[in-house]
């Protein structure tokens, strides 16, 4: 007998953004840089930046709390649970046990996914997974990071790119006989790129100590250069094969919302999908680089706004460190 196969939908979406922000004018007076210089390159003006003493379980809790309102799910149908993040609370437990706790997701079982800018489509594909199985529900999604944290606020090639905040969807049970679901999710890694875009110490290859304290080496670093090739390819590969296992045409797609990492990123992308920028959602001029919560803040922006609207085709495009890619295509509304 086959298992029962149910379609994924996304039932509401929320995000968190913290009140504090940094302009690219402070930023001149940190390191040496301007306006002048960083828009142009990135797209980016400004960046919101937690609070002390905010953590990322703050902010996905936050955003977890709007999505479910926007939802109409109480904490308490909520089955499962996924955070995808780089900045946990603390390297043990996961910072989805500390998320249960803060939005009262009492019946949720709970875990991270690791997977940078594109951790938030892994874990959306696999929260699907587990609906399309029966195995729950409705589940949360949720990406959140602290990118301030890691963050060197002495290099100015990478000091420029990051900020912080949470989004988070509900993915249900679709309504039965409803067109609209999750219609497709297409994932690749190549872990020999590794060393592309990483955070030396921390871990147990190399932990924390006062010699890496002072070498900096728990922070990010990048090849931005070589980073901006593979991030243009395989993105647009991987939404490529997204919206051709969804059984539509690029042409058929409503919205794009990609990772906000680079606007020159995104414009190439959209450039390789043929699509006009006025069909592609961008906030990176506000938000910087927000790595996993990127897809999600902006998702949910557009449809607070009613730009993305229930049955339209919604195609999301992530590249991150790995290296990873990740797209996905969802047919909007329940």
């Amino acid at each position: 007998m086959n298992a029962p196969t149910f379609r994924a939908a996304i039932a509401g979406t929320g995000s968190y953004l913290p009140s504090r922000i940094l302009t690219n004018d402070d930023l001149s007076k940190m390191v040496d840089t301007s306006d002048e210089w960083i828009y142009p390159r990135t797209g980016i003006r400004s960046r919101h930046l937690a609070a002390e003493g905010e953590n990322t379980s703050d902010m996905a809790a936050e955003a977890a709390r709007r999505a479910m309102a926007a939802a109409g799910v109480a904490p308490e149908e909520v089955e499962l649970l996924i955070v995808a993040t780089i900045t946990p609370d603390s390297p043990l437990p996961a910072t989805a046990c500390h998320v249960q706790t803060k939005a009262g997701l009492a019946n949720a079982t709970c875990f991270d996914v690791t997977a940078a800018c594109s951790g938030f489509l892994y874990a959306l594909d696999v929260a699907r997974q587990f609906v399309m199985a029966g195995t729950v529900r409705t589940a949360l999604v949720v990406g959140a990071e602290k990118m301030s944290a890691i963050t060197d606020w002495t290099d100015r090639t990478t000091c420029i790119l990051f900020g912080d905040g949470a989004g988070a969807a509900v993915v249900r049970r679709a309504d039965e006989g409803s067109p609209n679901g999750i219609l497709s999710c297409a994932t690749g890694t190549d872990g020999s790129l590794a060393p592309l875009l990483f955070v030396e110490a921390g871990g147990s290859a190399l932990p924390t100590s006062a010699e890496t304290l002072a070498a900096r080496k728990g922070y990010v670093r990048m090849d931005g250069h070589t980073i901006f090739k593979h991030a243009v390819r395989n993105m647009a590969s991987v939404a490529l094969k997204a919206v051709s296992d969804a059984g539509l045409s690029p042409a058929d797609i409503d919205w794009i919302v990609p990772h906000q990492a680079n606007i020159r990123i995104i414009q190439a992308v959209a450039k390789a999908l043929d699509a006009p920028m006025e069909k592609v959602v961008t906030n990176i001029e506000t938000t910087g680089n927000t790595t996993a919560a990127s897809i999600p803040v902006a998702l949910d922006a557009a449809v607070r706004d009613g730009r993305v609207k229930p049955g339209q085709n919604v195609l999301f495009a992530a590249f991150g460190a790995g290296l990873t890619w990740a797209a996905s295509v969802v047919r909007f509304g329940r």
